[in-house]
């Protein structure tokens, strides 16, 4: 730019010079014929500067179109630079288009995250109290199963009428009584565990002399007043949580328990006990709270008694 405000700067110059060796070219050929010599040098030198001057004009003209193609090349230069420029603002915007739409998606996802996690919350809340309604129910069921028993033993003590008694006695003769039976009859069968004792009945009946012993309800209901023996045996599989173990009852009362705990195999365990019994009193088998039984048609695991003697 600088240089293009100087090009009329140094023409007018130029122009200026020629016009003061024009009029040096006038004035001199006088002062010669008064001073009556050397025309020959004026001539010369008349001829001289007007060839310095196209000569500095020339190299001037030359350099100004240099510096116009010079100047029309950074121009160019500048306006691909301008574009450069503003397809750079494009992309920047575009990107920072691009950045808010990920940031929305990214502020959507987390509030959806937190919807699920939320919703996984409650779940997880509805879960526990299920978990917590199912486990009073079976607790429930469980006891409601131990008052049916009881309820089944009252009921099976007053079975026993007073006519039957009054039989008994009159007859006076010693009773045989007697009987053997088995868990289960056919195929196998794992009971337990559960959270409450619960009644075992011995469905499969080896011997029942006397028909004391009822494989519907698993009791064993006294008919003379005298001394009993009672064995029963307890087969499992071993177990890290769970024993295996079963309680003879007498009437609502404890006698005794057999039970065995390992973490594997097979395990068996056993016990008996003799008993005086009245007339209708009602002896049975409870399988232990938390424990397992196992049989199958094997008979691993039994409940056995018979009378001793009258009393």
């Amino acid at each position: 730019m600088e240089m293009t405000m100087c090009f009329p700067l140094l023409l007018l110059i130029c122009s200026l010079s020629t016009a003061q060796l024009q009029s040096d070219n006038k004035i001199v050929p006088h002062h010669a014929e008064s001073q009556g010599g050397e025309p020959t040098n004026v001539s010369e030198h008349q001829q001289t500067c007007p060839q310095d001057i196209h000569a500095v004009l020339r190299e001037m003209s030359a350099s100004l179109a240099e510096q116009r193609v010079e100047t029309r090349h950074l121009q160019r230069e500048n306006e691909a630079q301008a574009a450069q420029l503003r397809e750079l603002e494009l992309q920047k915007t575009e990107m920072d288009m691009l950045k808010l739409q990920q940031q929305a998606q990214t502020a959507k996802l987390e509030k959806q995250k937190t919807e699920l996690e939320k919703q996984k919350t409650e779940l997880e809340k509805q879960k526990t109290e299920l978990e917590k309604q199912k486990t009073e129910g079976d607790n429930l069921k469980q006891q409601l199963q131990v008052q049916a028993a009881e309820l089944i033993t009252v009921k099976a003590r007053s079975n026993v009428t007073e006519n039957q008694v009054e039989a008994l006695k009159r007859d006076g003769e010693v009773k045989q009584v007697a009987f053997s039976a088995s868990l289960w009859a056919s195929g196998t069968e794992t009971i337990g565990p559960f959270n409450t004792e619960s009644n075992l009945v011995f469905r499969y009946v080896i011997s029942n002399i006397g028909n004391a012993y009822n494989p519907n309800t698993g009791f064993f209901i006294a008919p003379v007043r005298g001394a009993y023996h009672f064995e029963f045996y307890v087969y499992g599989h071993g177990d890290p949580s769970h024993n295996s173990g079963a309680v003879l009852f007498k009437n609502g009362e404890r006698v005794c328990i057999a039970s065995e705990h390992q973490t594997s195999g097979a395990l068996t365990s056993s016990n008996g006990a003799t008993l005086l019994l009245e007339v209708g009193d009602v002896v049975f088998l409870r399988l232990w709270a938390n424990s397992k039984i196992f049989d199958n048609g094997n008979h691993h695991s039994t409940f056995s008694g018979h009378l001793l003697f009258t009393m």
